[in-house]
């Protein structure tokens, strides 16, 4: 490693800037030679918690954005935008009617659980080597292929038409920008997501979340291997840490495995830690139950 920095960031995003402009931001922050990327988008328009990832953490940004996120999305209903949200051009509807909220819970269950989601048009998925947005913005209507994502749960907070207020839970990939104009689409009556707030992703919660320009390493920097969700860990002593740290396979006794990989015959991947807690090393645990081969190797900190 060219630092000792080795961790998180639980940053809380005002509306506005992008993504890259706080990352931007916390790199002037901290100083040459650290890494700091995010792990998860949040569009300009959106605010709430945003986890920047310092040092070697940035190669742990695929488990945080794999973790269930929370939101709370206000949708406008009667207007469509190109975009799914009000940075872009708005359309009302003409002649629609307010559906009543009976309708609008009933259509909200329909959301619940695996569905089948069209990316916005307006999003860096990739259409035959092109981000869709390059795409959309140079006036072409990107094929965007329906994917899976879930939905684990919606709450209506709030009903005024032509506003709906919700509490979204649900797991990584998933667009609430998709789901603000695909609710709005089988209502009948269209709809965007015109303001978004991103309350958790994971354990980390807005309540916990620092301004960008407040942040301070030395207090808030967080362990990474929150990153890593209930990952199983395993906690070893010096010696095969040292192995370890050099990209070796280690055997492990069983009796150090935790439940869940000791019961498992298939490889899992585990966490490896040393004794003071710190993440050394992401790996599989072998068919053979016991050699734990590092595919992410930390090293000392």
């Amino acid at each position: 490693m060219l630092t000792g920095v080795f961790g998180l960031l639980n940053i809380a995003k005002p509306p506005g800037p992008t993504s890259h402009d706080i990352v931007d931001l916390l790199r002037r922050r901290v100083g040459v030679g650290v890494k700091v990327g995010h792990a998860g988008t949040l569009d300009p328009f959106a605010q709430g918690v945003l986890v920047l990832c310092l040092g070697p953490a940035t190669r742990l940004a695929d488990y945080i954005q794999a973790q269930p996120k929370r939101y709370i999305a206000t949708v406008t209903l009667g207007a469509v935008s190109d975009t799914d949200d009000p940075t872009g051009r708005l359309t009302p509807l003409e002649g629609t009617e307010a559906p009543p909220a009976d309708r609008v819970r009933g259509v909200l269950k329909d959301f619940l659980g695996a569905i089948q989601q069209i990316p916005p048009a307006h999003s860096a998925v990739h259409v035959e080597g092109r981000r869709a947005y390059t795409l959309a913005r140079a006036g072409e209507t990107p094929l965007l292929a329906p994917r899976t994502v879930t939905v684990h749960s919606i709450e209506l907070l709030t009903y005024t038409y032509p506003t709906l207020e919700l509490d979204v839970s649900c797991g990584g990939g998933t667009y609430i920008r998709a789901l603000a104009r695909d609710i709005g689409a089988t209502l009948g009556c269209g709809g965007y997501c015109s303001a978004l707030i991103r309350t958790a992703v994971g354990p980390f919660s807005i309540e916990q979340a620092v301004a960008a320009e407040q942040a301070d390493q030395s207090r808030h920097l967080l362990p990474p291997v929150l990153a890593l969700g209930d990952m199983p860990r395993v906690t070893l002593p010096a010696a095969p840490c040292a192995r370890l740290a050099m990209g070796q396979a280690v055997k492990l006794a069983r009796e150090q495995l935790p439940p869940p990989a000791a019961q498992r015959a298939e490889p899992v991947e585990l966490a490896a830690m040393d004794e003071q807690g710190r993440l050394l090393a992401i790996g599989v645990l072998g068919s053979d139950g016991v050699t734990f081969r590092p595919s992410k190797v930390f090293g000392p900190g």
